[in-house]
């Protein structure tokens, strides 16, 4: 990826820092790296790379969705199956099952197929699902809904670790921190939505054929969304941009792909003790999230009955609070590179705003379970992204689906320990008791993440020619004057 920019541009380019298309009209190049006549590696943004962001993040909301849509109703969905309420548990912890066995193909297939690939799966899976849960609206088809459910859990793998994949091939150095956050927050907008709207579309009634009206109603919009998304995702995502947008990357595809290991690049992930550590405390922290949503609708109708649409309504204002608080970390990450110092505040905020939670949930105010959701929701879900980037700067040059496909799968682990456990807990003590649960897992992960030496890799490997070329300096064409810095209308 190394040229001369006198055979980048041409004369006439150099001198106006814009590059002539077939057509006649020029595009507006931006470039991280120039010198006049002397080789260097140029870096390339693409105004395309937001489409692809927001398509990402548009699957990915969709299947998110469908995670939360049961446990939200819990006591919907188990009069009209018939059902236990352990039985509907499953059908969102079956999301974090699925995960577990299946990320170490897909993070092979990722590295040796590509974004494309990875996305017309994870698009095309879980259009399917959608549609085998339109045939499900009977109470004895509840093993369809469960079949319905695995398919877009199965899907989910191809999304959850992808953020930093997606923010890392097509996105600067300045900004893969934000456009990592806004990848997560397709997702987390997905299990907003998943908490607000079922409750409001499947009201709690007592007519059977009623009730499936209202299900065939919501699985019918999916199902249509869900079509769409894939047509878009079909004719639309594309793999990588022409050229890298980062020196990270510059470098990375220089590394041939037959030379790649992935049980290798696996192995030494596993020597790296600041990930081990970051692992485990990913696990613990986003595990305890994934439990309080799936468990969410129990807890809340325990103290306050016939409250569901409230639920789902705190369930939204957990999430959205947590919207906001990953949309700033990652401005925040961008702007100041305290990779360590970020994640440990909010670590330790995300434990504060459990206790906060727990020990005010029965006092019988609702106003006061919307207030501390929303502040554990802030910190809690606004980690997500903080993990995601943190394993990418302490594991670089390996590959990011890799590291965040390990870091989901420790995630999904967790989840599904921490959710039957304080399921038990609440079944044979209280609320009260399975949040304390939760909370001393969230101080031990505090304690780990404190313990993580950073060594910010992918930093250093960003600045490194900056010991040759100073890459804060303007470019200048051959007659002295400063070129525009501008990006590619494409």
């Amino acid at each position: 990826m190394c040229e001369k920019s006198d055979n980048l541009f041409g004369t006439d380019a150099s001198r106006t820092g814009q590059m002539k298309s077939a057509d006649g009209n020029f595009d507006q190049v931006e470039i991280s790296e120039c010198r006049d006549i002397v080789p260097t590696c140029n870096t390339r943004l693409y105004r395309r790379r937001w489409l692809i962001l927001c398509l990402f993040s548009s699957y990915s909301l969709c299947n998110a969705f469908q995670w939360i849509q049961y446990g939200i109703i819990n006591n919907i969905f188990m009069k009209f199956y018939n059902v236990s309420s352990f039985a509907i548990d499953w059908l969102s912890m079956i999301y974090m099952l699925t995960y577990i066995p299946f990320i170490f193909p897909v993070a092979w297939l990722l590295e040796r197929k590509g974004l494309r690939v990875i996305a017309l799966f994870a698009a095309s899976i879980n259009c399917v699902g959608t549609w085998i849960k339109v045939a499900s609206v009977q109470p004895d088809l509840f093993w369809v809904t469960m079949l319905g459910q695995f398919a877009c859990s199965f899907a989910q793998v191809f999304i959850l670790g992808m953020p930093s994949k997606v923010a890392s091939v097509w996105f600067g150095s300045d900004e893969v921190s934000t456009a990592c956050a806004i990848g997560v927050f397709g997702n987390q907008l997905g299990i907003a939505i998943g908490f607000l709207i079922p409750p409001v579309l499947v009201p709690n009634v007592d007519d059977m054929n009623e009730l499936a009206q209202h299900m065939s109603v919501m699985f019918y919009i999916t199902a249509a969304v869900a079509s769409l998304i894939f047509l878009l995702v079909v004719f639309v995502f594309q793999e990588k941009p022409e050229i890298p947008p980062s020196l990270a990357q510059v470098a990375l595809r220089d590394v041939p792909t037959a030379q790649y290991s992935y049980l290798a690049s696996i192995a030494r992930l596993f020597r790296n003790k600041p990930f081990i550590l970051l692992l485990v405390s990913y696990g613990l922290n986003v595990g305890c999230f994934y439990a309080v949503s799936t468990l969410l609708n129990r807890m809340i109708i325990e103290h306050y009955p016939g409250e569901e649409v409230n639920a789902g309504r705190i369930g939204l204002t957990l999430v959205i609070a947590g919207v906001v608080g990953s949309l700033l970390c990652g401005i925040w990450l961008d702007k100041t590179k305290t990779y360590k110092q970020t994640t440990l505040s909010v670590y330790l905020l995300s434990f504060v705003g459990m206790v906060i939670y727990a020990f005010t949930l029965n006092l019988g105010h609702l106003w006061v379970v919307f207030l501390t959701s929303g502040l554990l929701g802030f910190f809690m879900t606004g980690y997500l992204p903080l993990g995601f980037e943190f394993a990418v700067e302490l594991t670089y040059p390996e590959s990011e689906g890799t590291s965040s496909g390990l870091l989901n799968c420790s995630a999904q682990m967790f989840g599904i320990a921490f959710t039957i456990i304080q399921g038990k807990i609440i079944d044979h003590f209280s609320t009260l008791a399975g949040n304390i649960f939760l909370c001393v897992f969230l101080l031990i992960g505090s304690i780990m993440t404190a313990l993580i030496k950073s060594d910010l890799r992918r930093q250093k490997a960003n600045s490194q020619p900056q010991t040759e070329v100073n890459s804060d300096s303007p470019v200048h064409s051959h007659d002295g004057k400063s070129l525009p810095v501008k990006e590619v209308k494409m």
